[in-house]
């Protein structure tokens, strides 16, 4: 393998390319209208534009994709996450027009693909699973009677779903067929499948997902887990790894059966076994995500290995060089997903520009970008600026570390999720572990953040007031001028 094709952009473009310049292997870019002057553009060792700025005219068009490949000569393409990432029809073209696909198959993505028949795989292996329905409902009166056995709450879900979409809670039966109706208009929307399926509702559930990683030869191991619980409308925003309240015994089957879910659809390469945790410590299995995880970096600092190198590894055809046996948690990281989002107005995207932009430095601090000083956040694509990771020899040690680096991070011109994160690492829920899903709900709303920011400007009025009268006498002045002379005297020297 000598040339990679990224067919994405931003930050995992940028993610990829590092990986593959360390291992010796050239770069093409592709980009859209909008990100002419995007960095992964810069950054790559060759770029091909692709079509007008939404997605669905560029970065979706699978043909301008593989022409590119084709006409630079690339022997694979890396999908990254989001756009085409799991879609099955893209990785069996990639493989057709002779070219290699660094992800799994696409008979692996349709089995995990679809809610509903990953459950129906879990299933057959007697992984746990949240008590509903294995199959999709026919009609409103099939799930309404299938609803009284489940009970309420519950939650109707959309079978080709992610990100919240599709997805209802049903608190009472004379809420059924409406909130059906619309998990079902929306799926069709979303996803062109109106298939949808009933759970029970779990009620204060985290969110834990396992790490996979499988070879062509059939080995598989689980690199541990993240915990992903504190989330906006039902995506992530803070993750960590390890959990601070899975016990070796838990983590060991929960990994266990997702080394399961990876072997029964023959999985090649990185991906996620996702399940819900509940209050007494039960897991079940949610899905299986067939793609490297936005939140991936964490789980490189934990267990000391570069999954993107692994997953061009896997794609040459070469063996893991580790067994689970030689795989050990050391440390403790979190990321935090900076966002071009208002907390202050439910996490509605803001674009603008970026007037100051100034990321955190020092030990244990990671920033995955794709952004500098003066650049635009394109209204087209989702609005993550970076992804800010720290590691520590603990959790408290990381929780103060990303503190900290938050701080020393400076973003004007449009708002961002960073004060939230900040707001988030100081909770007491978060700090001592005690949260759930519902942390945004049950602990947070604006006007917390606006409490602050109307203290730090007091604060800054009175220091300016105080400088002010400070300046202005003149046994000030002379020990400034004098401060200024021993300066220049030292700087001379």
């Amino acid at each position: 393998m000598k040339k990679i094709l990224v067919a994405n952009r931003g930050e995992i473009a940028i993610r990829v390319m590092r990986s593959a310049r360390e291992m010796g292997i050239k770069t093409v870019a592709v980009y859209s209208e909008a990100d002419r002057e995007a960095l992964h553009v810069r950054y790559a060792d060759e770029a091909v534009f692709i079509g007008p700025a939404p997605s669905s005219q560029s970065y979706l068009v699978m043909d301008r994709i593989l022409q590119a490949a084709k006409d630079t000569g690339a022997d694979a393409i890396h999908p990254g996450y989001g756009f085409l990432s799991e879609n099955a029809t893209f990785a069996d073209s990639v493989k057709a027009a002779g070219l290699i696909f660094i992800g799994p198959s696409g008979d692996s993505m349709r089995m995990m693909g679809s809610k509903l028949a990953a459950k129906a795989t879990a299933e057959r292996y007697n992984i746990p699973l949240v008590p509903g329905t294995a199959k999709a409902i026919e009609s409103v009166e099939e799930g309404k009677s299938i609803a009284q056995k489940v009970g309420f709450p519950l939650l109707i879900k959309a079978s080709a779903g992610g990100g919240g979409k599709g997805m209802r809670i049903v608190l009472a039966a004379d809420e059924f067929e409406e909130q059906m109706k619309m998990a079902v208009s929306e799926a069709v929307n979303s996803f062109g499948d109106g298939a949808v399926f009933i759970e029970r509702y779990v009620g204060s559930p985290r969110h834990i997902e396992i790490q996979v990683l499988g070879d062509r030869h059939g080995n598989v191991v689980h690199l541990f887990e993240r915990e992903c619980s504190i989330q906006r409308r039902h995506q992530k925003v803070v993750e960590e790894a390890p959990s601070s309240v899975l016990t070796p015994e838990i983590r060991d089957k929960m990994g266990a059966c997702a080394v399961q879910v990876a072997k029964a659809c023959n999985y090649e390469g990185a991906g996620t076994v996702e399940f819900l945790l509940d209050e007494n410590l039960d897991f079940y299995f949610l899905e299986m995500n067939t793609r490297l995880q936005v939140e991936h970096p964490v789980t490189e600092y934990i267990t000391g290995l570069d999954l993107v190198k692994e997953q061009i590894n896997v794609a040459r055809g070469e063996k893991l060089s580790f067994t689970q046996s030689d795989l050990k948690i050391q440390g403790h990281a979190l990321e935090i997903r900076v966002c071009a989002e208002d907390p202050t107005n439910n996490f509605l995207p803001d674009i603008g520009r970026l007037q100051t932009y100034r990321i955190p430095q020092g030990p244990g601090v990671r920033v995955d970008d794709a952004y500098e000083e003066g650049m635009d956040i394109p209204i087209y694509y989702d609005p993550m600026i970076a992804k800010l990771i720290v590691y520590g020899k603990d959790r408290q040690e990381a929780i103060q570390r990303m503190i900290r680096a938050i701080d020393d991070y400076h973003i004007s011109g449009v708002k961002t999720t960073l004060e939230f994160c900040r707001f988030v690492m100081e909770h007491p829920a978060f700090t001592g572990g005690q949260f759930d899903t519902h942390f945004v709900k049950n602990h947070f709303s604006p006007d917390l953040l606006q409490k602050n920011d109307s203290g730090e400007m007091e604060l800054a009025a009175f220091l300016a007031v105080k400088m002010l009268r400070e300046h202005s006498t003149p046994m000030q002045a002379t020990t400034q001028e004098a401060a200024g002379s021993r300066w220049k005297n030292n700087r001379l020297n």
